[in-house]
C-alpha cells in the first residue's frame, strides 16, 4: 500500500501499460478503475493471505490481484510487462532491504516460469539482475504452474515435450556452458528449488501405466495428470543436479 501510494505520487505520468486503446499511463490506470490514493486502504487492497488460501486455489488467485484487479498485479507484480518490472523490483528491494534490518528474518519467495518459450529464464535472470533484487536474506523457488491445456487450446505449444524443454533446456545449457547465460549462471546461485502450481482439488485420473503417452507424443487438448508432471520434473531435476554437482554448482530441489 505504502509503495503504490508513493509511486502514484511520485510517477503518475509514467507510461505503464498498453491497452488496445493505446498507452496508459500509472494516473490513467487508476482513474479507469475511478480510484485516487485517497481511497485506497490495506482493506481494499484486499491481498491477506488467511488460511483459506491455502485450500481454495480461486480464493488465492483473487488474493493475488490487488483490490481484484489484473490489471494492478500485471503494472506491480510482474517481472515482465510493458516497464519491465521495474515497480516489482522496487517492491522487493524494500521488503529486503526491512528483513536485512531486523537481521534475524530471511524470506524465500517465489517467481513463476510457465514454459511457453525457451527465453523465460534469460529474461527473468535480466529482470533479476537488472534491478538488483539480490539480498543475503533472499532465496528464490520457482513455481510452474500447471497450464499446458491452455498453452496447447490457444495454439502456443504442441506437445508436452515443448514444456519440459523450455524448463529445462536453459538449465542444462546455463550449467553447461555458463558463459552462453552469463546473468542466469548468476541468478541460478540463489535458486533453491522448483515448485508445481495449480488447483490440487480438481478431479483427475492419477494413473499412469506403461501405455501412457510420452511427453513428446502428449498432443491432446487435456492436461497431464498431477503425477506426470511431477515424474517428468522430479527426472529432469535430477539428471540436472548430477551435472551441477560435479560442476561444483549449488543444488535444485522439488518442493510441490
Amino acid at each position: 500500500l505504502r509503495f503504490i501510494k508513493k509511486t502514484l505520487k511520485n510517477h503518475a505520468q509514467e507510461v505503464v501499460t498498453v491497452t488496445r486503446a493505446g498507452e496508459m499511463t500509472l494516473e490513467q490506470v487508476f482513474q479507469s478503475m475511478n480510484l485516487t490514493t485517497y481511497d485506497l486502504t490495506v482493506d481494499m487492497l484486499d491481498v491477506h493471505a488467511d488460511r483459506n488460501t491455502f485450500h481454495r486455489f480461486d480464493k488465492f488467485n483473487s488474493k493475488y490481484n490487488p483490490i481484484g484487479e489484473s490489471r494492478l498485479r500485471e503494472v506491480f507484480l510482474k517481472t515482465d510487462n510493458y516497464i519491465n518490472g521495474s515497480y516489482f523490483g522496487r517492491i522487493i528491494k524494500e521488503v529486503a532491504s526491512d528483513l536485512e534490518e531486523s537481521k534475524y528474518q530471511n524470506a524465500e519467495l517465489r517467481l513463476s516460469i510457465y514454459g511457453k518459450s525457451p527465453d523465460e529464464w534469460d529474461k527473468l535472470a535480466d529482470w533479476a539482475i537488472t534491478n538488483n533484487v539480490y539480498s543475503d536474506n533472499v532465496r528464490w523457488l520457482i513455481q510452474i504452474p500447471r497450464l499446458f491445456d491452455i498453452f496447447k487450446s490457444n495454439k502456443i505449444i504442441s506437445n508436452f515435450q515443448q514444456v519440459l524443454s523450455n524448463i529445462f533446456l536453459p538449465l542444462f545449457q546455463a550449467t553447461a556452458r555458463p558463459s552462453a547465460h552469463p546473468q542466469l549462471h548468476r541468478f541460478l546461485q540463489y535458486v533453491i528449488g522448483l515448485d508445481s502450481v495449480d488447483d490440487e482439488s480438481k478431479p483427475e485420473n492419477p494413473l499412469i501405466d506403461k501405455d501412457v503417452n510420452a511427453p513428446e507424443e502428449w498432443s491432446d487438448i487435456d492436461n497431464p495428470p498431477y503425477v506426470y508432471y511431477l515424474y517428468y520434473m522430479w527426472s529432469n531435476l535430477t539428471v540436472l543436479n548430477h551435472l551441477r554437482k560435479e560442476r561444483g554448482m549449488n543444488m535444485f530441489v522439488l518442493r510441490p
